[in-house]
């Protein structure tokens, strides 16, 4: 079981070893940020988190091509843009202290995804505008994917 992602390069696996003379152990392996997202794939993560937003799948392959980590572990930063970070390109620089804030940690996979949703509610798509001509051609015909506000 994982307990917990860090921004680093390591999060703790808890291993549960047998009992033995009533006394139970736990040891705590480091293990890769990698290693965590070989468990399920960043794309499969993602495809699943939004199923039901699917624009935000588009978003994701347009923006990172789904990925949350690079080849050394270390979190995916955009080509023109280096404050853009993780599967959903979230930008430190505008985003990073509201993230805090709402205790959301965009260097995780989980906090990037769950950011991006709470972006795409309160602003709709407007923060990923700059990639639009990869997924705007996913977009619904009513605009739905521009606005996903509840009235």
């Amino acid at each position: 079981m994982v307990l917990s992602t860090m921004a680093g390069t390591t999060t703790q696996k808890v291993i549960e070893l047998p009992k033995v003379e009533n006394t139970s152990y736990k040891v705590v392996k480091e293990i890769s940020n990698k290693e965590v997202e070989n468990m399920m794939s960043t794309e499969q993560y993602v495809r699943q988190y939004f199923s039901d937003i699917p624009i935000m799948i588009q978003i994701a392959r347009c923006e990172s091509t789904f990925r949350q980590l690079d080849d050394d572990g270390e979190v995916h930063r955009g080509r023109a843009v280096r404050e853009d970070v993780g599967v959903m390109q979230i930008n430190e620089t505008y985003h990073l202290d509201t993230a805090e804030k709402k205790n959301y940690n965009i260097y995780t996979i989980e906090g990037n995804t769950a950011y991006a949703r709470d972006l795409y509610v309160r602003q709709g798509t407007r923060p990923w505008n700059s990639s639009k001509a990869c997924w705007g051609k996913y977009a619904t015909p009513k605009g739905s994917a521009e606005l996903a506000i509840a009235k």
